[in-house]
């Protein structure tokens, strides 16, 4: 087995247990803080939730038979690598909220379901969010915003922010208190507004100017750890007059450490310069999502 297979393993594993410990997040969002305080969330937790309080139909089973529904349509347009670890998801989350429902009689903070609703949707916005980053959802209007989130450069949060508007308002014909609405409407800000921070979090990059007489192994190693390219800039220093090499490094925030160790290991006095960067773009980043622009018709020559 090669490297690139060991590396490609460990991924794909690293993957699923991010999704996991994302599904049960959103499991003590949703079972532990919201469900037993008759607060809705969205998507289609919203819509199971709102089930149950109607017919008494367990969440789990209305909740696995809905996504199953789903998945089929998303299977063309996500491919089959995103859903089936959604896929997975839904099927973790489910056997978690059984399990939930099953052995947690309990019902925290029923005094205070302001509290109840901020720290559930705390959890399942950073649930959501950790399983979007890790190419896993848990379904729904999860799906919708991924869908939407591949061909246009449009925040994730927002879009299941407008697509649940309509679930959380409904919820009025089942419970009869708008206030139950309004939390419900918290809910989804906080739990959009958390989407957003741990996606982007997730995706930040960073940009290293290097400047070390040892720049061809800084550069080799960085292309054989991190797997990220270098660039190689002839410079000219104006104070010593010295020609210099600079090399140029994109690179995920999270792989910051390793390259800083990278430098450290080869060349503890080289001079580095470190940066954010708002957005990149291209291969081993993300891509160019773009509105194309409509053909204006020909104006017939007289």
């Amino acid at each position: 087995m090669n490297q690139t297979t060991k590396s490609s393993i460990g991924r794909e594993l690293r993957d699923y247990i991010m999704i996991t410990i994302a599904m049960l997040s959103y499991c003590i969002g949703w079972a532990v803080f919201l469900l037993p305080n008759n607060i809705t969330t969205g998507g289609v937790a919203g819509v199971t939730s709102i089930l149950y309080w109607a017919t008494g139909i367990p969440v789990q089973f209305s909740y696995f038979v809905i996504n199953a529904v789903l998945l089929l349509f998303a299977l063309r347009i996500l491919g089959w690598r995103f859903c089936v670890k959604t896929i997975f998801a839904v099927t973790v989350l489910t056997v978690a909220v059984g399990i939930a429902a099953t052995h947690y009689q309990g019902h925290l903070l029923a005094d205070q379901p302001f509290m109840a609703a901020i720290i559930g949707a705390v959890f399942c916005g950073c649930g959501v969010g950790l399983g979007l980053s890790n190419n896993g959802s848990t379904g729904g209007t999860d799906i919708i915003a991924a869908i939407v989130n591949k061909y246009r450069d449009v925040s994730l949060g927002r879009v299941i922010l407008i697509c649940d508007v309509i679930i959380i308002s409904s919820s009025y014909f089942v419970l009869r208190d708008w206030e139950k609405v309004i939390y419900g409407y918290v809910v989804l800000y906080v739990t959009a507004f958390c989407i957003d921070q741990v996606v982007n979090s997730m995706r930040r990059s960073v940009q290293f100017f290097i400047i070390s007489d040892r720049y061809e192994e800084i550069g080799r190693r960085i292309n054989r750890e991190p797997h990220r390219g270098c660039t190689t800039i002839d410079a000219h220093g104006f104070y010593s007059g010295k020609e210099v090499k600079m090399l140029f490094v994109l690179a995920k925030k999270r792989q910051s450490d390793a390259i800083f160790r990278i430098i450290n290991d080869v060349d503890p006095s080289a001079f580095v310069s470190q940066s954010a960067v708002i957005g990149v773009y291209g291969e081993g980043f993300d891509r160019f999502k773009v509105r194309r622009q409509k053909a204006k018709p020909a104006v017939p020559s007289e």
